[in-house]
């Protein structure tokens, strides 16, 4: 018998929240050589939950899902469960979904228009230690690597007894960022940004999020556009 044949099949995991393309990632999976759906999630709590029970070799993570989203989920299953690999399969290709995934702990990243080949290369890629990285993907991280440092801001001294975290979610807010949105940023969860925010508005006495734009601008934390 060949080392081919003795090889066994990965096992993998496919976790997105949208059930028509979940089931033909799947189905397309089923047909592929080297691959063993043991299992598919609906959202990221739903495939951590499968990782503890399956122990799968590998997780293909879409990245905007409810309740627990592609990047938190990715960060748990690497901490709680490193024997597991996490190759994100996602239609977003943009710097705040690709960065976020890679440092919370994902080894491959592929779009959703990836052939079969290639999700099979970046399984394989990724249990072999490598990274699973989409050519598009790989010429995107060497720009970004070859983009010159921004150069570091003056600290912005926080008013009122805020923290540090709380004035960063509170210029986040004055962005127009939502809470979902300062969550990527910060790499924390929604739960963690709310509790940021109601303690910032208990210290300022702020209602609301339109009172918290007013008073960065009137306490020099964000400048107006110019002209």
């Amino acid at each position: 018998m060949t080392e081919e044949a003795e090889k066994k099949p990965a096992r993998v995991v496919v976790a997105d929240d949208q059930t028509v393309v979940r089931e033909g990632i799947v189905m397309l999976l089923g047909l592929l050589p080297g691959i063993e759906v043991v299992g598919s999630a609906g959202d990221g709590d739903e495939a951590v939950k499968l990782v503890a029970e399956l122990a799968p070799d590998v997780v293909l993570m879409d990245l905007r899902m409810p309740r627990c989203d592609g990047v938190e989920a990715t960060r748990r299953i690497r901490s709680e469960h490193p024997g597991t690999q996490v190759v994100i399969l996602t239609t977003y290709a943009d710097d705040e979904s690709l960065f976020p995934a890679l440092r919370a702990g994902a080894r491959g990243y592929l779009t959703k228009d990836a052939g079969g080949d290639e999700i099979v290369r970046a399984v394989e890629s990724v249990l072999s230690g490598d990274a699973g990285l989409s050519p598009s993907i790989q010429r995107r991280l060497l720009e970004r690597l070859s983009e010159p440092e921004p150069r570091p801001e003056a600290p912005v001294e926080a008013p009122d007894g805020l923290t540090a975290r709380e004035t960063e979610v509170l210029l986040l807010i004055a962005e127009g960022l939502t809470n979902q949105e300062i969550a990527r940023r910060l790499h924390v969860s929604t739960a963690t940004v709310k509790t940021h925010i109601n303690n910032l508005f208990a210290k300022t006495g702020l209602k609301d999020r339109a009172q918290a734009v007013r008073y960065a601008y009137a306490k020099g934390l964000v400048r107006p556009p110019a002209g």
